[in-house]
């Protein structure tokens, strides 16, 4: 009964004030995006390379495998990868604006994301887990945004959340400008499972959840960590990720 009344009275305050969109202070019929937004995002749909997200090139709708070339011939640690859409200009508008213009509404927006595009790393995952961050660029920055994602994917799925499990251990530079290689000396030694932490990691397969997948250094720095505190499997769910993740620098 009490859901219902709130449901109702929902409704009659989105007649009185229409929801807005995250992007603008246009309104819409429901909170997300403006229809402009939306068109210009390019989400990626199945199918794609089972081990990083990317899309493959139809050509006739048949594959011989479901890894592409650079995930069989180099597997990342994490086991299977995926992202809602591609990281170009119109996603990172919105993935910048999120992250460092404080506008935290994007999260549970792009939690939905992630929960289509990566539904069956979701339904397979025991707990879920956000890339942390140091505790000096999380008092800057005040939030981290890819909690703000993990957090309502987790309530959404019913599945454990690990708040705390996975810790930054040491600050690091910013990855922005790295090459492939500087990327991953640089998060190498930078992430670590507590004591706490490892007795709810282990035995279970962990999805890791962060807003973009780059070279994927992070991401693979985070899995050795879990797979060492003995998680059973580690998959990556992203909200966006760059054409060639191996060889883009950003």
């Amino acid at each position: 009964m009490g859901l219902q009344l709130r449901r109702l009275g929902r409704g009659a305050a989105d007649l009185i004030l229409p929801p807005m969109a995250h992007d603008s202070r246009q309104a819409t019929a429901s909170a997300g995006l403006t229809p402009d937004a939306w068109s210009r995002v390019v989400f990626l749909e199945a199918p794609v390379c089972d081990g990083c997200g990317a899309a493959f090139e139809a050509d006739g709708g048949v594959f011989a495998a479901d890894r592409c070339a650079a995930c069989t011939a180099q597997p990342y640690a994490f086991a299977r990868a995926r992202a809602a859409c591609v990281y170009d200009e119109a996603s990172r508008t919105l993935i910048l604006r999120f992250k460092h213009g404080d506008q935290q509404q994007f999260g549970p927006l792009f939690a939905r994301w992630i929960s289509r595009a990566a539904a069956d790393l979701v339904d397979q995952a025991d707990a879920m887990a956000p890339v942390p961050l140091h505790p000096s660029r999380l008092l800057a920055r005040r939030f981290n945004q890819a909690a703000e994602i993990a957090r309502p994917l987790a309530g959404a799925a019913g599945r454990d959340y690990l708040a705390d499990a996975l810790v930054r251990a040491k600050p690091t530079d910013s990855q922005g400008g790295k090459s492939a290689r500087g990327r991953r000396e640089n998060v190498r030694t930078a992430f670590a499972v507590t004591e706490a932490g490892a007795r709810r990691v282990r035995g279970r397969r962990i999805l890791l959840v962060d807003d973009v997948l780059t070279t994927g250094a992070t991401a693979e720095a985070c899995t050795k960590a879990l797979l060492a505190a003995g998680a059973r499997a580690v998959d990556l769910a992203v909200v966006a990720r760059v054409r060639t993740a191996r060889e883009v620098v950003m």
